[in-house]
């Protein structure tokens, strides 16, 4: 009884981490690195081209149904997990060097990065830069700058 306790426990934990704010996005949505994957080897400064299929780029502030907005997540734990995951899935990504916004629609950024490994990995914010009730975020990838 204690096992299938700590089962149930165990899969209602991960849910409530893994579920982001309020607002739905589409099951079927994907986003992705147009044109860098996992294990390249690249010259900075860095353009990244963010890839979005089954919803629509909006700017932040824009309440319209199955649209966001672009964020890269660099050198720092996959979305929702780290010191501060969990208050990045519930209320937002906050602004800093490891959080970029791209509220303004943008679809691709150009980045001065240092020599050696980085990683990666892109989100789909709302209009209020909360990750969607379903997150819509990439892999993580990882690039080395020579």
């Amino acid at each position: 009884m204690k096992a299938l306790f700590a089962v149930i426990t165990l899969c209602l934990t991960a849910s409530l981490v893994w579920a982001g704010g309020e607002t739905p996005s589409n099951p079927d949505a994907k986003v992705y690195f147009v044109n860098l994957s996992d294990g390249d080897t690249v010259q900075s400064p860095v353009t990244v081209v963010f890839g979005l299929s089954g919803m629509g780029v909006a700017p932040a502030g824009t309440e319209k149904e199955n649209t966001g907005h672009h964020h890269l997540l660099i050198d720092r734990p996959p979305l929702g997990q780290g010191e501060d995951g969990a208050d990045e899935l519930s209320y937002g990504l906050p602004a800093d060097d490891n959080h970029i916004h791209f509220g303004g629609g943008q679809t691709e950024v150009t980045l001065e990065f240092a020599p050696g490994e980085h990683t990666l990995q892109l989100v789909l914010g709302d209009a209020g830069h909360v990750p969607h009730a379903t997150p819509i975020v990439s892999e993580v990838i990882t690039i080395t700058v020579e």
